[in-house]
């Protein structure tokens, strides 16, 4: 559950967001916790609104909107609430309030007492998010008729059914409040918070959805009520479906559900605070700790419904993009900055467009501020080109094109839109790019990028007033009506995910190289195909003392070949519609690619000549060099990054120059410094080659033909130097505790484990992974979620998992968690308590049998999603395993009882043996009364 804008998730993601995620999840019949209500007799027919490209528009009788996404290719469904309110509507005293909402809204209902065991049990991919202008939840989960009446049942009731308790207040408080207190690690995210109050006087714009803390803290559970029956309303809510289901059974049950809440007699009071036009140049700075310097400077701008955003959007992009934006080439080739930002806040109403570069310590702030200003307000004396603005449109659009490819994924997009005035407003802004003319983007440039509307850390007074008068709200419901936009993409196949029928459909084979290719090709919608390939290096001794050479290699292939450059890449992969991450580390390279049936061809064509014939060009290896120094000189004072590297370290006791080492900050940076090119090219030459490898494709493809052209470009392709697996054994290591100050970081950081002797073919393997998943791995409802998030509101998050490698007997368990550092003993206690309980109390047998139900249906849920079928699929083929795997141990796990569970998590999880590292300002928090 996050507050969320482009902005923020971009550049202030914490470990949360990088968490890493479970083992692929599977698929029962689920065992609802609180029994879907009997249908009721179903309301009026609900009236048909719009249809636009497969997305079809119904308005019930009280108001609310419905939008129908069949996509038959899916074995799961999206259900989606959108609420028309978010921080835009708060009150003095209300700041958070729509966010801190947003929480409670999962604490359960009359009828649904436990919405977290709900949502566990049907294997739910669950979350809410809320921005400026709305608030929405989801749940992602199997196709059936069960779990979708389930669903509609769910959030009907929570609509108007929610228990918004004090009891409940003061323990999600503290959680939000650890929230708040976790973005306040981040100085750029600081600073943009910064920017936005500064840059506003009045519109609740200049205040960021997670409010502020005092509001955090201090609200009244009065207040929150009042706020939840004024907007969670139908006539304020659109209901997104999206995938697998029949259109009509389907809307006549949310007919039923949602019909039957009445339409309320409350009228929705009309906000009308019109932020005044900016007379001046404003400033704002920021003074924490920290070891790269930021420059930002922020404009006022047209809502995203106003005809001037789709030119502002292209040249947001023309400004920001890499390598061919123009703050790029100024400040980052000139070595002004290491690295280069922009965005711009799409809102209901007048937004934000902002641009920032970081610096490092050693360079000069001024000098980048002052190209970051030359640069977006020099309109008049460069000018727009034909070739930037078709370069960013086809980004933009290739990026709205693909996202339209997934069901599941769209209802966060169509969220927005929908806060923004109408969910057509997606489209009408995609028609709206591929109109857009070069004078389009000038003349916005020169509208609202001057002086006089700037926010900037530095003061600079002008004699002559020269404002941007900023357009207000069009008129959405005239803007839309009658809107029709292109045809409907074309329709995949229905396929079932089991294990047993993706084996059926999955073709293996080898290639005379000894390349091995895992290949599924199906009917997807658009013609949608993804695919992995994943690379293996050298062995123990050939990979010895190579420092970060390794990594910088596999950084440096997409940034240009000897046929095409960087920016030639970047080109063609957009025009191709592909998404194609290469990347490479000490001991192996991985390639991922996303893209249509009629250009897989080419794009695997580009990716080869990539991957053969890097260019390991020299100004391109500095850049990299800047960046990544910036970048890891940014973390090196984060509570996260010293304490996972810390304990890493504590569970790798090997010595420097081997290569399972895992380097201190510092040494890290040494590394990059020292790297050269010629080492780049002699990595590259020694270890990069197909005959160990791994190639999974799922989409739609022509298998024959794809072999063959495999074949063609990477047959002949092998590594001088030979590859064998470089072994990690278990190595026993005594339990140790260590803490780590990090100065003026209001969250800290607590992470946790145990290493023991264990493969993942090990007979207790499959007890011991499905125990961990109900201590602390299924989220919501895990035994550690509940107790230190849900029940002591001492965390916004954290989670527990178990590693077991096929190969290695190398096995271990871990838990982190954020919290406040004067809560650290709190934390402590309550992880160690239910530990204990966990090894000396066990779960209950009706507990086990309900998450036994969501942890199957999880695993199908992740096999329905092709990008992570497909890396599945390739990881399998490493050992020549299959997805039978898979289906055994779900088998064995299905057939665990109570006492088995708890005999194997007493027999690994030895408290006495638990390693803990603890990062956070405990100075500070030991003086705070």
């Amino acid at each position: 559950m996050k507050s969320v804008s482009k902005f923020l998730v971009v550049l202030v993601a914490g470990v949360l967001g990088a968490s890493p995620a479970l083992a692929k999840k599977p698929k029962p019949q689920p065992v609802p916790v609180a029994p879907p209500a009997a249908i009721p007799a179903a309301p009026p027919a609900p009236e048909k609104v719009a249809s636009v490209e497969g997305i079809t528009e119904y308005r019930l009788g009280n108001g609310l909107k419905v939008l129908l996404f069949p996509d038959q290719t899916k074995q799961t469904i999206t259900v989606n609430v959108t609420y028309l309110v978010g921080s835009r509507h708060e009150n003095y005293g209300e700041t958070g309030m729509a966010h801190l909402l947003e929480h409670m809204l999962f604490k359960g209902t009359p009828r649904h007492k436990d919405i977290a065991a709900e949502l566990t049990s049907h294997g739910t991919r669950p979350n809410g998010s809320t921005s400026w202008d709305r608030t929405n939840y989801f749940e992602t989960f199997n196709a059936n008729d069960e779990n979708l009446k389930w669903a509609l049942d769910l959030e009907s009731d929570r609509m108007v059914n929610s228990r918004i308790a004090k009891e409940d207040l003061d323990t999600e408080m503290t959680v939000v409040r650890n929230e708040y207190e976790s973005s306040e690690n981040s100085p750029l995210g600081v600073l943009f918070k910064r920017l936005l109050a500064v840059s506003y006087d009045w519109h609740n714009y200049g205040k960021t959805p997670l409010g502020a803390r005092s509001d955090i803290e201090g609200v009244p559970i009065d207040r929150l009520q009042a706020f939840y029956r004024l907007h969670y309303q139908p006539d304020n809510a659109v209901l997104l479906v999206a995938g697998k289901f029949d259109e009509a059974a389907t809307l006549a049950q949310i007919n039923a559900f949602f019909g039957a809440i009445p339409k309320p007699a409350r009228v929705l009071p009309e906000l009308y605070t019109v932020e005044p036009v900016q007379d001046g140049e404003r400033q704002v700075t920021l003074r924490r700790t920290g070891d790269v310097q930021i420059a930002a400077i922020a404009y006022h701008v047209p809502p995203a419904a106003h005809a001037d955003y789709a030119p502002l959007q292209v040249l947001v992009d023309i400004m920001g993009n890499q390598p061919a934006g123009r703050l790029f080439k100024d400040l980052v080739e000139t070595q002004k900055a290491a690295t280069v930002l922009s965005t711009s806040l799409p809102l209901a109403e007048p937004g934000m467009a902002l641009f920032g570069a970081q610096v490092r310590a050693e360079k000069p702030l001024d000098a980048a501020l002052k190209g970051l200003i030359a640069d977006v307000e020099n309109g008049k004396a460069r000018p727009i080109t034909d070739a930037e603005v078709e370069r960013s449109r086809t980004l933009l659009l290739k990026q709205i094109e693909l996202n339209l490819n997934n069901a599941e994924g769209i209802g966060l997009e169509l969220s927005n839109w929908m806060g923004m005035g109408d969910w057509r407003l997606l489209f009408v802004n995609r028609d709206r790019l591929r109109a857009v003319k070069t004078a389009d983007v000038q003349r916005v440039w020169s509208t609202y990028f001057k002086a006089s509307n700037r926010t900037t850390g530095l003061f600079y007074p002008t004699k002559d007033a020269d404002r941007a008068t900023v357009p207000g709200r069009p008129d959405v419901v005239a803007l839309v009506k009658d809107y029709k936009g292109d045809a409907a993409k074309e329709e995949g196949e229905a396929f079932d995910p089991s294990p047993a029928n993706i084996d059926a459909r999955t073709q293996r084979s080898k290639l005379p190289g000894g390349t091995k290719l895992v290949l599924l090709p199906k009917k997807t919608r658009g013609g949608a195909v993804v695919a992995t390939m994943a690379l293996h290096f050298g062995d123990a001794k050939s990979l010895m003392n190579r420092g970060d050479v390794g990594p910088m290699t596999g950084a440096m292939l997409m940034r240009g070949s000897l046929k095409h450059t960087r920016q030639q890449i970047s080109d063609e992969l957009d025009r191709l519609k592909a998404r194609v991450d290469i990347g490479g580390g000490s001991q192996g390279g991985a390639v991922n690619i996303e893209t249509t049936r009629e250009n897989l061809p080419a794009v695997l064509t580009l990716v080869t000549e990539v991957l053969r014939q890097p260019a390991f060009d020299a100004k391109e290896l500095e850049l990299l060099r800047s960046e990544r120094l910036a970048s890891i000189e940014q973390q090196s004072k984060e509570p996260n990054t010293l304490a996972f590297t810390a304990f890493s370290r504590i569970f790798a006791p090997y010595p420097r120059a081997d290569v399972r080492y895992v380097p201190t900050v510092e040494e890290t940076i040494a590394d990059i410094k020292a790297v050269t090119r010629e080492q780049l090219v002699a990595f590259h030459k020694d270890f990069y080659g197909a005959q160990a490898a791994e190639i999974a494709v799922v989409g739609d493809f022509d298998p024959k033909a794809l072999a063959e052209q495999l074949q063609r470009e990477l047959g002949d392709w092998k590594a001088p130097k030979p590859y064998t697996r470089v072994a990690s054994p278990y190595v026993p290591i005594p339990a140790q505790k260590l803490s780590i100050e990090t100065p003026d970081k209001a969250n800290a950081f607590f992470v946790t484990g145990t290493a023991f002797s264990m493969r993942d073919d090990n007979p207790d393997y499959p007890a011991l992974v499905f125990g961990n998943y109900m201590l602390g791995g299924s989220g919501l409802k895990s035994r550690l979620f509940a107790r230190i998030r849900i029940k002591e509101g001492l965390s916004y998050g954290g989670r527990s998992q178990v590693q077991a490698d096929e190969n290695d007997d190398d096995g271990g368990f871990l838990s982190y968690w954020i919290y406040a550092p004067q809560n650290y003993a709190k934390l402590q206690a309550a992880f160690d308590d239910e530990i204990a309980k966990a090894i000396n109390e066990g779960f209950s047998a009706e507990d086990i049998a309900q998450e036994k139900n969501g942890w199957q249906q999880g695993r199908s849920v992740s096999r329905s999603q092709d990008k992570e079928l497909v890396r599945a699929l390739a990881a399998k083929a490493f050992n020549d395993r299959t997805m039978a795997w898979d289906a055994e141990l779900e088998k064995k796990v299905l057939a665990l009882d109570p006492d088995t569970i708890r005999k194997v998590l007493a027999k690994y999880l030895v408290p006495a043996n638990f390693t803990a590292v603890k990062a956070g300002d405990f100075a500070a928090a030991a003086k705070t009364p």
